[in-house]
Order: structure tokens, then sequence, then C-alpha cells
């Protein structure tokens, strides 16, 4: 909206004046801006003016409008009106433009609305006349739709004659062209039908170096000919190979032509090898090419293979042995021959990775070539040196120890095996075709494979049976060496080193670990493989069964020893005081062997422990997850496992007996050579009694602990338990009947009570708590030497058991 304010010195009355001009109500014009600024920006200052002039006026006449107010009034309105008009001088200029235009836009909006019906009138027509053209048009393009669809049908019925006709055409001239070459082919089938053994007529086609493709493919297709009509004609071509003077028919033609190929074949072949040695490939490819028409090209294949160096330079095999087994065969070791193979190995991959650049650049079908090359190479490179470094052996004469044995056999094997098998796959990495290059290696040892788990098995028992025999020298060895001393202390010794050794034992599970190895090396099937590791497993079982049991038997030697000893010096009661002190000297000598006995049996049966300790250990970390896979062999390993172990427990319950009548004997010994008749029953009687254990309890007390000291490192839980229990009650069995020979009085029971007391206090390390009672309840026993005999009943009152033993003292 345009609007402007001006001032009009028309007006003196007003300090200011809106004045509107025609202009202001010319283009975005809008009465609600107008008269909004009218209102915040004008009115207000007019407002204030006008209340400055009323609030003059008031002052001047205030007391005219207080006396007459009804006049002064009227006067002020007057005034007012005049004022109003004073703010808007243009106000009835104003009414009547508005007017004026007010007629106006009615007028032009009439006129306006009267051209709108005009229009809607002439846009009607032209719409019908539009629609009524759409229409026309459209039958029009419906008619050319129509025409194009039958144009387009017969396009497509004149295309297909023409493609009839092509087909028509080309037939014809495929046709033609198989008759002129049926023609040319009767024409030289004719050639070839002529006399038998003559190929001296031919056309120079046949004779042309530069045509031998030609020739070839010719010649082919002609022998196919000839060999099908022969067919048909039900003769074979051996007989008319065998009877090249037939004339009948075309038997010559396909003897000749039999002829000229292989005349044309080798005269490729020479060309190719011309062309190898002087490394022209494409020549090579060219021959190649021809030659894939004879056969498929195998005689090229097999020809190219056939002369490369590899497989006829007899140095290249030499060499080979060289390299793998050394200057002599016989001292060739595992680690060498490892070196070796892997060094050849590299070799040939490297030599058969050049010949396939070779092969993919001249034959047609590199991959059948390949398959022929590496075939050849394991067939026959690989087998050669195979039969020189595996030398399979006899399972009835094994072979020496000295020399290696069957271990040295079975370790070749595994080496040659893994490295044959990394050769196999180097050379699938190279290309070998459709070969089956794994299969192909594994039955390269098929032969060594088929009696593997005997051969494994056989020589476990010979390392065995060899160790033995080491083990048993070195025993001799040392019990020569110990020939000066005396013949029990001698044997004792001698048994002392052939006690069991926990380094034995880990040899073997060393040598089960190593054939294992081998199991999982040459087996891949989990069934074959779970029962190869369970027949390995079980020579295991049975070295360190026989092994372990045969150490505890010669531990119980020694106690056998002992014992005899022991019985040998038994005295009766009429010697004389000389032959008694050597009788106990004896006897001594016999307690020590048997003390020295016990110790070695303990160590025996420790070292026992610890054997079938490590064995348990590899079954649980090696041995059962390969027999998982086949159900029932894992629980069946288990039990065969207890059924080996059976014979040692057996043999050291048999020694744990003997080893506690060792201790009671010599317990018995020192109780009746120690204990004096004055220990229980002491003359003074009363007068400051020894509160002491006595000597024999003292010296049984302080042997126990020694030679028990053994028994409490070598056993352990049940075991322990059981030998300490049935120790205590024998020792308590022992006690009981050794103090039935004395008599006692108070102080002498004092004494007793006080070895019952440290006797107690000994077994109560023992942790056998029917042994401590046993003690506790001796203990009580021995106070009817103490108390008065009126107080006998109350000191036994609810322990009938004890009154029982007690009357034998009584």
């Amino acid at each position: 909206m345009k609007k402007s304010v001006k001032s009009d010195s028309r007006v003196p009355k007003s300090p200011s004046a809106l004045i509107l001009d025609i202009d202001d109500f010319k283009g975005e014009f809008s009465f609600d801006a107008l008269f909004g600024n009218l209102v915040n920006e004008l009115l207000p200052s007019f407002q204030e003016e006008e209340a400055d002039s009323a609030e003059g006026h008031r002052n001047i006449g205030g007391s005219d409008i207080l006396a007459n107010g009804h006049a002064r009034a009227s006067s002020d309105v007057a005034k007012l009106a005049q004022g109003q008009s004073a703010l808007f001088p243009e106000v009835d200029a104003l009414l009547s433009l508005f007017r004026d235009s007010c007629s106006e836009l009615i007028d032009l909006r009439k006129q306006i609305d009267g051209k709108l019906s005009n229009l809607r009138k002439d846009v009607s027509a032209q719409d019908s006349k539009h629609r009524k053209t759409l229409a026309e048009l459209e039958q029009g393009v419906d008619g050319l739709f129509g025409s194009f669809a039958r144009l387009d049908s017969r396009i497509s019925s004149v295309g297909q004659t023409a493609a009839k006709i092509g087909d028509h055409l080309q037939s014809a001239d495929a046709q033609r062209e198989t008759a002129s070459q049926t023609i040319d082919l009767i024409k030289y089938l004719m050639e070839f039908n002529g006399s038998p053994g003559d190929l001296m007529e031919l056309s120079p086609l046949f004779s042309d170096d530069s045509r031998v493709a030609e020739a070839a493919s010719i010649a082919q297709k002609l022998r196919n000919f000839a060999e099908e009509d022969m067919g048909r004609q039900g003769i074979s071509v051996p007989s008319v190979m065998g009877n090249a003077t037939a004339s009948r028919g075309l038997e010559v033609a396909v003897a000749n032509l039999q002829d000229y190929c292989n005349e044309l074949e080798n005269r490729l072949l020479a060309r190719f090898d011309a062309a190898s040695q002087r490394r022209e490939l494409s020549t090579m490819a060219e021959c190649a090419k021809i030659l894939s028409q004879f056969n498929r090209g195998t005689s090229a294949m097999q020809h190219y293979v056939a002369t490369r160096p590899m497989f006829i330079d007899v140095e290249v095999m030499d060499a080979d042995a060289r390299l793998v087994l050394g200057d002599q065969v016989s001292q060739a070791s595992p680690s060498n021959v490892a070196r070796g193979l892997s060094s050849l190995y590299k070799g040939i991959t490297d030599t058969v990775r050049k010949e396939a650049a070779t092969i993919m650049a001249v034959f047609p079908s590199p991959n059948d070539v390949m398959s022929i090359l590496v075939q050849r190479v394991l067939e026959q490179r690989i087998t050669a040196l195979l039969d020189k470094l595996l030398v399979k052996p006899s399972l009835v004469t094994l072979p020496p120890v000295e020399e290696g044995g069957l271990l040295l056999y079975l370790r070749m094997l595994a080496v040659a095996y893994e490295k044959t098998q990394e050769l196999a796959r180097d050379l699938r990495a190279v290309g070998c075709g459709d070969l089956d290059v794994e299969g192909l290696t594994e039955s390269l040892f098929s032969l060594h494979k088929d009696e593997y788990p005997e051969h494994e098995q056989a020589s476990l028992r010979q390392l065995y049976q060899a160790k033995m025999e080491e083990l048993h020298a070195e025993s001799q060895h040392l019990s020569e060496s110990t020939g000066t001393i005396g013949r029990s202390k001698g044997a004792s010794v001698a048994s002392s080193h052939q006690q069991i050794s926990v380094t034995v034992v880990t040899e073997f599970v060393r040598w089960n670990e190593e054939a294992i190895s081998r199991c999982n090396l040459f087996t891949s099937q989990p069934s074959i493989l779970a029962a190869n590791v369970k027949a390995v497993f079980t020579c295991l079982l049975d070295q360190v069964a026989q092994y372990i049991t045969e150490g505890l038997e010669r531990a119980r030697d020694g106690l056998t020893e002992a014992a005899a000893l022991r019985e040998r010096f038994v005295l009766g009661t009429s010697v004389s005081r000389r032959v008694a002190a050597a009788a106990a000297s004896a006897a001594e000598a016999a307690a020590a062997a048997g003390e020295s006995s016990f110790r070695s049996f303990m160590v025996a049966v420790q070292r026992c422990g610890s054997s079938v300790a490590i064995v348990q250990q590899y079954f649980a970390n090696s041995i059962s997850r390969l027999l998982l896979p086949v159900d029932g062999a894992h629980a069946a390993s288990c039990e065969e496992m207890a059924t080996a172990m059976s014979s040692a427990e057996a043999a050291a319950y048999k020694g744990l007996q003997q080893c506690i009548e060792t201790v009671m004997a010599e317990v018995e010994r020192l109780l009746s050579a120690e204990q004096k008749a004055t220990d229980y029953r002491s003359p003074d009687d009363g007068f400051n009694p020894d509160h002491r254990p006595t000597n024999a309890c003292t010296r049984v007390v302080a042997y126990l602990s020694r030679v028990l000291e053994a028994a409490f490192t070598a056993l352990e839980g049940l075991n322990k338990q059981a030998f300490l229990t049935e120790l205590g009650n024998r020792l308590h069995k022992e006690l009981l009947n050794h103090w039935q020979k004395f008599t006692f009085n108070p102080s002498g029971g004092l004494r007793l009570k006080r070895d019952i007391t440290e006797y107690g206090e000994f077994v109560r390390s023992f942790n056998a708590p029917s042994v401590d009672e046993k003690f506790e309840l001796l203990g009580i026993m021995a106070n009817v030497f103490i108390v008065a005999p009126e107080s006998l009943s109350s000191l036994f009152e609810g322990t009938p058991s004890i009154r029982k033993d007690a009357q034998r003292y009584h």
C-alpha cells in the first residue's frame, strides 16, 4: 500500500493533518493496512493533541461549565465537530471519491462477468469441437494400428518364408559341399583300395609335408568310413589286417589306410621330437594338434612323457638313491632320509612345474598330459626309490635291534609316507588333470600298510625285550662288582639295582606315543584307527603290567629272603651263652635285611603307583579321544587296563602282607630281647616309681617310626589306610600276647600304662579310628594293676569287653 501523511497550511488550528492522495490507492492497496496504520500510528498522536487542547479549554472556562453545564455541553459538541473536521480536512472529498469508485467497481464487475460468460461459451464450444476431433483421430489411429498389424503379419510371413528358403539353400549348399567332399573322399578311397601295401600311387596330398594336417584329417575320415562299412558287413578289422590280400569290399583300403596312418603318425612324432630338441614350441604344438586326430593324441602324449630325461636317464635314478640313502643304504637314518626326500621331492616338483609350462603351450589337452606325467613320476621314479628305501622285514625273523630292528623300518616308512604325501599335495597344486594323485600315492604304500599293525606291535615287543635284556645285563654287572660282599648283603644290593624305574615306564609310554602317531599318519578311517590304537595301547598295558609285576615280585623276593634268615636263627632254650650271642648277632643281621627289604618293597610300591598314574594320564590325554568314534572301544580299553594291572595289584597285596609280617617279626624280636621281667614288677614297689616307658617300648616305637616312614611316603589313600589299620591291629594283638607273659605290681602297672600311652600316641599317626579305640581300651585295662581290688567292679562298669581281657592278667 502506498500511503503519505502531509501537513496542510490551510488548516491553521491543527498541528498536523492526514492528507490522502489518489496515488495512495493504486497498486497493492489494502483497506486493512490503511486503517491499521491510521489507528496504530496517527490516531495516538491526534488523541494526545486533542487531550491537551481539551485540558486548556477546561482551565479557561471551568467555572462556566460548572455553572451552566447544559449550555457548555452543546458548545463542546460543536467544538468537537469542528476539531474532527480539522483532523480530516479531505473526508468529504474522499467520501464522494469512495462512492464514485464503488459505482465504477460495480460496473467493472458486471463487464467482467459478461466477458467471463462469453469466454465460458467459447470454451465449451471449443471443447466440444476438440472432443469430436479426438474421436475422429482415435478412429484413424485404430485403423492405422490395424494396418500396421497386417503389415507386421505380412513381414513375419515373408521373413519365415525367407528363412525357410535360406535353410533350404544352406542345406543344399551343405549337401553340395558334403557331396563334393564325398566325391573327393571316394576318389581318395579308391586310391587306397588299389593293390595291397601299395602307397606309391597316392595323390600328392598324402606326401606333401605342408599339407600334412589335411592329409591326416582325410585319412582319419577314410579309415572311419571304411571301418564302418566293414562293420556293417560283419568283417572285423583284425581279420583284415591278417588277410591283406582280400579283394572283396574295402578290406584293402582299410589295410592301406592303417599303414598310411601309422607311417604318418611316426613321421609326425619324429618331427615332434626334432622340434622338442630345438625347443620350437610352435612346431611342437602344430604336430600335437595333428596327432590329436590319432587316438585322441594319446601316442603323442605318452611319447612326450616317455622321452623326458627324468625317466630315461639312469644317472637321474642313481642320483635319487644317493641323495636319499647316501653312499651306504644300511647307515641311513630317518632324519637324513627326511632331509633327502624333502630335497628330492622339491626338485621333482620344480621339474614338473617347468614341464607343465611346456605342456600348456604345446598340447590341445594339457590336463591329460599332466595326468600321464604325474602318474609316470609316481609309478616309475618314486616307486623305484621306495623299493630301495623300504625293504619289508619278515615277522618271523626280525631284524636285529643292533641294526635298528623293526623300529627303524617303521620310522623309515613313516618318513617316506609323510614326505610322499606332501609331494602329492604339491603335484596337485601344480596340476595333474583328473588323476587321483592321493589315491595313487596311497597305493604305493599298500603293500607296507597291509601288515602295518602287526609290525607295530612286533616292534613294541622287540623294544621291550631288548630293554629287559639291557636291565638284566646291568643288574648282573652290578652283582658281579659286589661279589666280595656277603651272600645276604650281596643279594640285597643286587635286588636294589632291579627296582622298578619310573624312567623305564616313561620310555614305554614314549614308544607307544610314537606308535600312536604313526597310526594317525597311516590311517584316516576312524574305525580302523580305533582298532589299531587299541591294539597298540594293549601292548603298553602288557609291558607295564609285566614290568611292574616282575619288579614287585623281585622286591618280594627280598622280603622272602629276610624271612628265611629270621627262621634260620630261631634257637631253643637250652643253648650256651656263646651260641646265643652268635644267634643274636645273626638275628640282628636278619632284622637289618628285613628292614632293607621293607624299604625296597615300599619304594617299589611307590614307583608302581607312579607308573600306573603315568599310564592312566596317557590314556586320558592321548588314547581315549581316538577310541570314542567306535562304540564300546573306550569301555573295553578301560576294562583291559584294569585287568592288566590286576596282576600287579595281587603282587603288591602279597608284598604288603609280607611287609606286615616282617615288621611284626622284628617287633616280636625286640620285645623278647629287650623286655625284662622286672620292668612290670619292680622289687622296690611303692618307692619312687619309674614313669619312663620301658626300654623295649622305646626300641619298638623307634623301630616302627623309622621303618614306617617309607610306608607313609609310598602308600596313598585307601591303600595307606588299609595297610596301617592292619598293622595297628596286629601290633595290638602282639602286645596283648606279649604282656600275658609277665606279672605286674602297682608300680609295674603304672609303667605298663606309660608304655600303652607311648604306643597309643605313635599309632595315632595312622589315622585309623578303630586302632586308636583299641589302644584307648588298653589304657583303661592297665588300671587293673593300679586300683584296689574292691574298685575293680566299678572300673569296668559299662565295658564288658575289657573285663574279659583283664581277667587274663588278674
